[in-house]
Order: structure tokens, then C-alpha cells, then sequence
């Protein structure tokens, strides 16, 4: 691995390979109750102790165990910028909390033998899990490094949200989705980009000669990461500064439009579109359209390269209930409070899914018959679901015929959601079910 810039983080925290990080551990068979940070006592102390401290450099405060703390503590790590709630009272919540929903069973993926759905939380190495159903808590859980109070690493579910915000602007009439995306940034016309409509953009179907092989010390997110890093560079540093610049080095490799590819660098030129459209960067959009309107808790926070810019593509952390209000108006087409936030046709838009057929083709075998649209992933189940999903975990589930939206953050081990799967998906099931009986 070549000798990296320490901040390469901004990049990595929202990919679906850290593995090269999460892999080199020691620690890595710790069950959730054993490598719980408070267990560990990371941090703990004035000043803490040598062997308790999680620091810079990326290999150390996002290896397992240490991420289990690192994933609530980003911006002691990273330079931030805020999404603002502004300055008016929250709105809670309501409550409704059912006590059965923890002795619900199922049977995970490639099993023959049941888990209830509190034994899942520790498998998955939950951090925090919120079920809203008919717009009221049923279900609330905190463990690992969060509290009720806290913010949690989003990882790539920041894509969703940039997305969402992307197809508000379609259907508001200010963003065409059909238009090249050299025609919004100029400054992509001899990048891959430059070629690709909007939509391919959103949908991540864009044919880019980019790879994330980190087992490649040569591989393109490499430059990537060190292009994002928020300190100052190297001396001897000639590379492509901030995500911005970065951007206009890609090529291209094949047919836009043809087959789905999962990468992040989609949704940092998505992000830089909305921000040329709408006179506003990703973290005041964000607040200005859904942080503000929703009543939040907590302001949120997002991660930022040299120049300031939000790293729209995983940078957000946020507290789980307000990610639960983000969930809610998606299942509510866009109405919150008697007001309507954003036009119904996004959400519908979202909910329909994308190109079937493309999405195929990256072979996702969890995912059977899925797609994904607008940076949403959509199951195509019989419940119509359809979900944020994040590294390690981290997901916003929308089932509209259960009415429910279910929220998890957690810091699992390995990255890659397909380890995760097996059991989180028939769990989300069997909940929306109860929910649905209980109607």
C-alpha cells in the first residue's frame, strides 16, 4: 500500500471495500459484546492511556475494534462542516414501543436454523436500530459507541440523501435528467463525466476507467484518497487537489448507460451538479430541505476535502431518530406536518427502481431481481421496500406496505453488506410482517 496521506478516510468511509483495513486485524473474531467500546475503553482517561488512544493514521482508528468507536467520533478525526437544524424546537416522536418485537424469529439466508431478532442486533454489531410504524416509535435500541444523544457515521447512505435531493430538483424543473452533465459543469467535458447524462450519473450507470482495488497500491482510489485529504499535501504532491479537481482526471472505459458500476466518485459529481444548479453546497441543501423543515433533533455533520467541499458520496453523520424523520417523508411521499416538502413524484420516482437489467449485470447475489435509482436500492419484493444502505451496516429501510421505516447504524467487523445480508434482510421482513398483522 502506497504511503498515503492519513486523511484518506473521506474517501473510504463511504465504499463497500475497506476491507484492507477491516481485514488486518487481530481482533477480528471480538463478538459485539466483547469489542463494545466501553468494554474496550477506548479514549477513557486524562489524557488516555498509550494502548487506549485511537488516533491518526486511517489504519489505525478505522481497524477493528477501534472503528466501533471511531464511527460515532468522525469530526475529532476529520475536518467537518454542519447541517444546520437551525435554531427552532424539535418536534418529537411519538411513541408506541411494542415489547414483541425482540422475540421475533426468522431464518437467515443460507440457514435451516431460526435467530430472533435480538440476537440479530449483536450479530450484525448494531450501534442503533429505530422502528417507526404509522409514524410512531415502536422500537428504540442503543449499544457500541451510541446514545440517544450521539451521531453516527451515515457512510454511503450520504449517497441516498444526495440523490434524494438531486431528483427534487428534477421534478422541481430546475435539474434536466437527461441533459449531459458537461453541459451544467464545463469543467467535466474531457473527463468521463462529460459524456454521461445526469441520469446516468444518478443512477450510477456511467462507464468509468476507475477501479477500487485496494489490494492494488496503483488503483485509482489511491490518487482518489489523497486528492481528498483535507491537510495540507505533501511537498513533493503534484496530484489533482479536492474532489472537485479529481473529478476531471476520470476516462472513461465502455458505454454510458449499459450496465450499473458502484462508485462513489457518481455521487461526489452528483453533488457538485446539485451545487452548480442550486447555488448551494450539499450540507446547506441538506439542511435547507429536509434538516430544517423535518424539526431534527441534532444538527448533522458532513466530512469535507482541503476546499470545504462536503463529501456528498459518505461524509454525513447524524443521530439515528432524525435519519427516522428522513425515512418517514420518504413513506409519506414527500408530506411532513401538513406541508409538502418536496413533490410526491420523488418518492415514487425512487420507489419504481431503475434498469433491472443493468443492475444485473454487477452480479449483487443478495440482491436478486434488485435495481437502483436516484442512489436508492430498491428490492423489488412483494412489500415494494426499498433502502439507504451504508458500509458496516448502516441502512434506512422504507417498507410501504407495513408502513414502516426501519433505521440501523452499526460498525460490523468486514465491510460489505453482502456479509450482513443473510441475516439483516429476512430479519427486516419478518418485522414488516408482524407490523403488517398488527395493523
Amino acid at each position: 500500500m502506497p504511503n498515503l496521506n492519513p486523511v484518506c478516510a473521506l474517501v473510504l468511509l463511504a465504499l463497500n471495500f475497506t476491507a484492507a483495513f477491516a481485514g488486518n486485524q487481530t481482533n477480528a473474531t471480538l463478538n459485539a459484546e466483547a469489542s463494545d467500546p466501553k468494554a474496550m475503553q477506548w479514549m477513557t482517561g486524562f489524557p488516555p492511556l498509550p494502548d487506549k488512544l485511537i488516533t491518526q493514521p486511517q489504519s489505525n482508528y478505522f481497524s477493528f475494534p477501534k472503528l466501533r468507536w471511531t464511527v460515532c467520533h468522525i469530526r475529532e478525526l476529520l475536518p467537518t462542516t454542519r447541517v444546520s437544524r437551525g435554531i427552532g424546537a424539535p418536534v418529537h416522536l411519538p411513541y408506541a414501543l411494542d415489547n414483541g418485537i425482540d422475540d421475533i424469529t426468522f431464518t437467515p439466508l443460507g440457514s435451516d436454523t431460526a435467530m430472533t431478532w435480538r440476537e440479530s442486533l449483536a450479530a450484525n454489531y448494531t450501534d442503533g436500530l429505530l422502528i417507526l410504524h404509522n409514524g410512531r416509535i415502536v422500537y428504540e435500541h442503543y449499544s457500541g459507541c451510541l446514545d440517544e444523544t450521539g451521531k453516527h457515521a451515515a457512510m454511503s447512505m450520504t449517497k441516498s440523501l444526495t440523490g434524494l435531493l438531486a431528483e427534487i430538483l428534477v421534478e422541481e424543473g430546475k435539474l434536466d435528467d437527461q441533459a449531459n452533465v458537461t453541459s451544467i459543469i464545463p469543467e467535466l467535458a474531457e473527463s468521463a463525466f462529460g459524456s454521461a447524462t445526469v441520469r446516468q450519473v444518478m443512477d450510477m450507470t456511467t462507464a468509468l476507467d476507475y477501479s477500487e482495488n485496494y489490494a492494488d497500491p496503483n488503483a485509482d482510489i489511491w490518487q482518489y484518497s489523497a486528492a481528498a485529504s483535507p491537510l495540507p499535501k505533501p511537498a513533493d504532491y503534484s496530484g489533482p487537489d479536492g474532489y472537485f479537481e479529481y473529478l476531471q482526471t476520470v476516462e472513461q472505459n465502455g458505454e454510458h448507460g449499459v450496465a450499473f458500476g458502484y462508485r462513489t466518485i457518481n455521487t461526489d459529481a452528483l453533488g457538485w451538479i446539485i451545487s452548480r444548479v442550486s447555488g448551494q453546497n450539499v450540507a446547506h441543501m441538506l439542511a435547507e430541505r429536509l434538516w430544517q423543515p423535518l424539526d431534527t433533533e441534532q444538527d448533522a455533520y458532513m466530512t469535507v476535502d482541503g476546499k470545504g467541499t462536503p463529501f456528498a458520496g459518505g461524509g454525513l453523520s447524524a443521530g439515528l431518530r432524525d435519519l427516522g424523520r428522513v425515512g418517514h417523508l420518504m413513506l409519506n411521499k414527500g408530506r411532513y406536518d401538513g406541508h409538502q416538502l418536496f413533490p410526491e413524484a420523488v418518492a415514487d420516482n425512487i420507489q419504481a427502481g431503475g434498469d433491472k437489467e443493468a443492475f444485473a449485470k454487477a452480479g449483487y447475489t443478495t440482491l436478486p431481481g434488485g435495481s437502483y435509482r436516484s442512489m436508492w436500492w430498491n428490492f423489488h419484493n412483494a412489500h415494494g421496500s426499498y433502502a439507504a444502505r451504508g458500509v458496516h451496516g448502516q441502512t434506512i429501510y422504507i417498507d410501504p406496505t407495513a408502513n414502516m421505516v426501519l433505521v440501523r447504524f452499526a460498525s460490523y467487523p468486514k465491510a460489505g453488506n453482502s456479509q450482513i445480508d443473510p441475516t439483516s434482510l429476512p430479519a427486516y421482513q419478518a418485522v414488516a410482517e408482524y407490523l403488517v398483522n398488527m395493523n
